[in-house]
């Protein structure tokens, strides 16, 4: 009944059809979510590497492996969902034409995250580093906005693609 009266209504007065690129249109998208998860990573790698140069076993030794182990694990979820989140939300057309590769960058991603959380390998996350950064460059490029590469002022200390932010008063 309900349904029969507000198609009525649609019919008598028709409201005009509205889309939107995302679940929310907010507009709001950043890689360096995925950017810091990753720095995270790296930053947990290390500790796990002196962890493993301590050479102790002890029941602290184990539960911080353990810990560290699991952030990790989550940090490297956090990559995968950002990135699909700015890939299958922001990219549309216009930026697929501009860059064809996100498609297959994207995958390196997800790829090279399932790496990253399968090894405690420095050189392998710093290969998810890489693509992720590159994503980030193409990020903002589609924005029209300029970027630089400058290293973290933490641990890890690796290089990250910033955007060139001007104020504008």
């Amino acid at each position: 009944m309900l349904f029969k009266l507000l198609t009525k209504f649609d019919q008598c007065l028709p409201l005009p059809t509205l889309s939107a690129h995302c679940d929310i249109p907010c507009k709001i998208y950043d890689p360096i979510s995925a950017q810091l998860a990753v720095m995270t990573m790296l930053r947990l790698v290390d500790l796990l590497d002196e962890l493993e140069q301590k050479g102790q076993d002890s029941a602290n030794d184990k539960a911080q492996f353990i810990r560290l182990v699991n952030e990790k694990e989550e940090h490297g979820n956090k990559v995968k969902h950002e990135i699909t989140i700015i890939w299958g939300d922001y990219f549309k057309q216009p930026q697929l034409q501009q860059f064809p590769e996100i498609h297959e960058l994207t995958h390196q991603i997800m790829l090279a995250t399932s790496q990253a959380k399968q090894h405690i390998n420095r050189e392998v996350t710093l290969q998810l580093l890489s693509k992720v950064n590159r994503f980030a460059k193409i990020f903002w490029a589609t924005k029209g906005v300029e970027t630089f590469v400058a290293n973290a002022p933490y641990p890890p200390l690796e290089q990250l693609v910033y955007p060139q932010l001007t104020a504008s008063c």
